[in-house]
């Protein structure tokens, strides 16, 4: 890496600046500083020069060369929502924020797609579909807040993404700014295109280390049916995740499949009140959209509370009214605001760890957890996209208390390793970035790392291009 570790403010201000026009460039302290960080703790976030508040392709084109001829690090930044320090400021960096691009250029209904600027926030998009009859599935549990630039940048799932798949299942066409501003097109707006390597799919999920996406092109599908919903609450985790494994090896489709811990369920009633079991050691709410089908629907809930009964349920209860589905899969989404509501008042220190795995596994990783509670003498909670076997544990702890510091980490460390051990991976849909770095060097074999730091090498040689994260440690 030849990164340049200081360019005078100055040289930013007088070359960069102009060439970037009124209101895109900012180099105040406290500016740089509230843009600096997303939302992971335990990340570094200092020393940036400078934002760029890009307005346009040729505004993110400009920085790039300006950042190429001085060997400055560049870290992309959508609405910074994430969970892994991806975001962060490294030092000597300009921020390249792409909040400001939030158009949508273009709704083909023919052909189903959709193509929007990066900066356009999840649930935005879905709302301009639906006077066209269309549905972008997608659905992260921050739909409200993050950018579809940021969902691509980590492979974005969410709730849904265990029937309709996850963000690199609808990326047709990119548009990158590479790292000497060289703008080219990946991929094809077709439904079948295979001329070449598949680019595309190498730059979903590359976290902004390999260029800047300006563009996107998605596939859409037709407005997703009203699902029928079932609840089911279990005396202990255990069984709720068996119940899971068993329904998902069955063949069943459901259109999302979650899962809360009774920790978990006692945080959001602490929250906000909405009538959750408190009792209950867990709780599965799943939905089912039969592909349009009531009866196809119907036979996969019942179904679904066939496998919950068999796994000694507490209770089982179905609705086909959408206001009770909406409101347990509002319910649902409270889950990391309830947990940021406990971390406030119990210490201020919340890790959320991302870790996927084969779903039959996912009974043995919950005894797993409660024995890492116990060893580490810290509270985990846990809610998960228990269909895809991807699991958000958290761990609570006092930020004063540096035993308990401490402790935290060995904690998240340690789930990771379980995770690992049982045959996942450190991260689902959270991405790498500063977080998770060390681990990615320890699931990735030695040819695997090779592949990478070949692929880093090709397309950013000279280290630029958010530096210090998902490559750092390869």
């Amino acid at each position: 890496m030849t990164v340049s570790p200081f360019v005078p403010v100055e040289v930013v201000r007088s070359e960069l600046g102009a060439a970037l026009g009124d209101g895109v460039l900012a180099t105040d302290p406290d500016v740089l500083d509230a843009h600096s960080r997303d939302q992971a703790l335990w990340c570094p976030a200092e020393g940036a020069v400078a934002l760029v508040r890009a307005r346009s392709v040729a505004d993110v084109q400009e920085t790039m060369r300006f950042a190429t001829r001085h060997r400055v690090p560049v870290v992309p930044q959508g609405t910074r929502t994430g969970l892994s320090g991806g975001a962060n400021a490294v030092p000597g960096c300009i921020l390249l924020s792409l909040e400001r691009m939030t158009r949508v250029l273009g709704i083909d209904a023919a052909e189903r797609t959709v193509t929007v600027e990066p900066g356009i926030i999840n649930q935005d998009l879905k709302d301009a579909l639906v006077p066209h009859g269309l549905s972008y599935p997608p659905d992260p549990g921050s739909v409200a807040i993050s950018s579809i630039g940021g969902n691509v940048a980590t492979n974005a799932g969410g709730l849904c993404c265990v029937k309709y798949g996850v963000t690199r299942d609808y990326v047709r066409q990119l548009r990158v700014v590479l790292a000497d501003g060289t703008l080219t097109t990946i991929g094809t707006t077709t439904t079948k295109g295979v001329a070449g390597l598949d680019l595309r799919g190498l730059f979903v999920g590359s976290e902004g280390t390999l260029g800047v996406v300006v563009e996107v092109t998605l596939r859409l599908v037709p407005a997703l049916p009203e699902p029928l919903t079932a609840v089911a609450t279990f005396a202990d985790v255990r069984h709720a995740a068996a119940t899971v494994a068993d329904l998902m090896a069955s063949g069943a489709q459901p259109s999302l499949l979650e899962s809360m811990d009774g920790t978990t369920l006692r945080m959001i009633n602490a929250y906000r009140d909405v009538g959750l079991d408190a009792d209950a050691g867990a709780m599965l709410l799943m939905q089912s959209d039969g592909s349009g089908s009531a009866a196809a629907a119907r036979a996969e809930v019942e179904a679904f509370a066939g496998f919950a009964e068999a796994h000694e349920a507490i209770d089982v209860v179905f609705s086909e009214d959408p206001t009770d589905s909406a409101v347990l899969v509002a319910a649902r989404r409270m889950a990391q605001p309830a947990y940021e509501h406990h971390a406030q008042s119990h210490g201020g220190g919340q890790l959320l760890d991302d870790v996927c795995l084969p779903r039959h596994r996912l009974p043995e990783f919950y005894d797993r957890l409660d024995e890492i509670s116990a060893e580490t003498g810290l509270t985990v909670a846990v809610v998960a996209h228990a269909g895809d076997g991807n699991t958000h544990p958290s761990i609570f702890f006092d930020t004063s208390d540096p035993d308990e510091v401490a402790r935290a980490d060995v904690a998240f460390d340690r789930i990771m390793q379980v995770g690992l051990e049982l045959g996942g991976t450190i991260t689902g849909e959270h991405g790498v970035g500063h977080l998770k770095r060390h681990w990615l060097a320890r699931e990735l074999d030695e040819g695997n790392r090779a592949l990478h730091r070949a692929v880093k090498a090709a397309l950013d040689p000279l280290g630029i291009l958010n530096p210090g994260k998902m490559f750092a440690d390869l």
